[in-house]
């Protein structure tokens, strides 16, 4: 129950639910009272706040600060393990292996098994439970795409009872004991994951995916046209202030 209600309070926090939310009162009030000032404080709030979180240079400088703790390992240490944390996903056996990821998943696969192959001894560990009324779990559908890639069966180990961070990292912490590992997670979420593994007693080696915040050339309308991918970006930094906010609050 606090699972779906975090979830819940969570989603409609972010970005497009909540801007959506916030025209909508403006509307209200527009056309079905006397508060005018109000409404138009709301609505030109709301649609400025809209603009400025779809367009990259304010979206990729909310979301660096995230991605730009950690370099890209790419001369890993040998290791017993690749631990890839889960993500969004479903499960269409009609469809590619790889198109029930969703998201940042098949990044962080992609990554793991790229770790793998630099690391053929280690197992390759992913995690995640079933969401509802799925058949499969998270871990289970990401092991396909990895086994599809090339990764043999026997290297792979799927840990499927957890549904958020921290209780990927206690899963972990019951899996592999002390033994050396890699964590790999999305570049953004990668902090914040960190403080769960060590919570536990854990040091795994940090190896960012999914990097999003775009420092590289780009043509110069792409930078100021509003998008939604750009409004991705400024979604992503805003769940992971979120998160780390109740990180905050159930440490404390």
């Amino acid at each position: 129950m606090l699972f779906a209600l975090k979830k819940l309070i969570g989603g409609l926090l972010l970005p497009l639910p909540f801007l959506l939310l916030v025209l909508g009162i403006g509307l209200f009030l527009l056309w079905f009272t006397a508060r005018q000032r109000l409404a138009k404080y709301c609505l030109t709030g709301a649609w400025l706040l809209l603009l400025l979180l779809s367009v990259q240079p304010v979206a990729d400088r909310l979301l660096a600060p995230f991605e730009d703790q950690y370099p890209t390992l790419n001369h890993p240490s040998t290791v017993a393990a690749i631990v890839v944390l889960g993500g969004g996903y479903t499960y269409n056996p009609q469809w590619a292996p790889s198109s029930n990821l969703l998201g940042n998943s098949l990044p962080r696969v992609a990554e793991g098994v790229r770790q793998w192959r630099m690391n053929p001894t280690a197992q390759l560990v992913f995690t995640g439970a079933a969401a509802a009324d799925n058949p499969r779990s998270s871990a289970s559908v990401a092991a396909q795409v990895a086994q599809t890639l090339g990764v043999p069966a026997d290297k792979l180990v799927t840990l499927e009872s957890p549904r958020d961070t921290r209780q990927e990292a206690i899963a972990v912490k019951q899996r592999l004991g002390n033994r050396p590992f890699i964590l790999v997670t999305s570049a953004n979420h990668l902090p914040r994951a960190l403080g769960f593994f060590t919570e536990q007693g854990l040091s795994p080696i940090p190896a960012p995916a999914n990097q999003l915040a775009i420092h590289s050339p780009l043509n110069s309308w792409e930078r100021i046209m509003p998008s939604p991918f750009w409004l991705g970006h400024s979604e992503r930094a805003w769940y992971e202030s979120l998160g780390r906010l109740w990180q905050w609050l159930i440490r404390g």
